[in-house]
């Protein structure tokens, strides 16, 4: 039981969770550290803490292990990924089935911990199908990169909502910050996810797969992405400013810009990494600068806030 659960693990790359936690844990450490406008300061507990850890492990596992099982038969015809767990038979349809479900019931369970939060409970539902949704777009749209963006969008905002949904209603604002770190994250995802395509192009093509490398070409995808990515550095330098237009002001100054300078650089290097005629370092521009990203930038962020 032990090695089969480690393969799962495996299946999932379960590691690959550091990609979205941090903006999660960044955006719970917004929502503890800076006071709403109408309300007393939001007070930091365990059980939130707890909480936001199990629902992102849990909902990440449920989607990879529900994407690896929806597309173990076009995976079993790329040669990129015909050696992953299902296509091979090392595991098995029904283990993947059950936990997938096991997941998705935590992912549901966890979201108790929130109480006497409501919102977390309400929302669990259409947030997994959402989730498990972007297993089917790269079927029927070239846009299936920026779904995948969104699904990790959900990660700042819903945590955001967990910690300070009950302030909702009286300043609706109060949600901005999470918004615009949410934007953040749908352009930096789908940017990289564009570059993660670049090695299926004609796979997909072939096998008549959306994806925007496969519809527009590589090079072009490539400029794509840098866009998305010099968009998201945009977006983040506007974040200290969104008190400006609603909810609160988030009181962030020079170690957060020196932080987000170190973002920067590491994107330009992401994208000197690959070129439309070597795609040989795709892996190191995906996995390695992409995990130092997402850590450095929660790094940085809460660092600021504490001082």
């Amino acid at each position: 039981m032990i090695k089969r659960l480690c393969q799962i693990l495996e299946m999932i790359r379960f590691s690959h969770t550091l990609f979205a936690l941090p903006f999660a844990l960044m955006a719970a450490c917004m929502a503890w550290l800076v006071p709403p406008l109408k309300a007393d300061p939001v007070a930091f507990r365990i059980s939130h803490l707890l909480g936001i850890l199990a629902c992102m492990v849990s909902a990440r596992s449920a989607a990879m292990a529900f994407n690896r099982l929806v597309d173990r038969k076009i995976d079993a015809q790329n040669p990129r990924t015909e050696r992953r767990h299902l296509p091979q038979g090392t595991l098995g349809s029904g283990s993947v089935i059950l936990f997938t479900l096991v997941s998705s019931a935590a992912f549901v369970a966890s979201t108790l911990l929130f109480l006497p939060n409501q919102l977390p409970i309400l929302l669990s539902i259409p947030v997994l199908l959402f989730l498990l949704l972007y297993s089917f777009t790269k079927r029927f749209t070239s846009l299936a990169h920026f779904f995948l963006g969104t699904s990790l969008m959900l990660a700042p905002v819903c945590t955001w909502i967990a910690l300070r949904g009950d302030l909702l209603a009286d300043d609706p604002g109060d949600l901005l910050p999470a918004l615009v770190l949410g934007l953040a994250v749908l352009l930096w995802v789908g940017g990289f996810d564009m570059i993660y395509a670049c090695q299926d192009v004609s796979f997909d093509q072939h096998a008549q797969l959306k994806s925007i490398p496969a519809r527009i070409g590589v090079p072009a995808a490539l400029r794509l992405a840098a866009i998305c990515h010099l968009a998201m550095i945009l977006v983040l330098l506007g974040l200290p400013h969104v008190g400006r237009l609603a909810g609160p002001s988030l009181p962030l100054g020079w170690i957060y810009h020196v932080g987000l300078l170190g973002v920067a650089v590491l994107l330009v290097y992401e994208h000197l990494l690959v070129r439309p005629d070597d795609l040989t370092r795709v892996n190191i521009a995906f996995f390695r600068v992409n995990a130092v990203v997402s850590v450095g930038l929660f790094f940085f962020v809460t660092l600021d806030l504490l001082l």
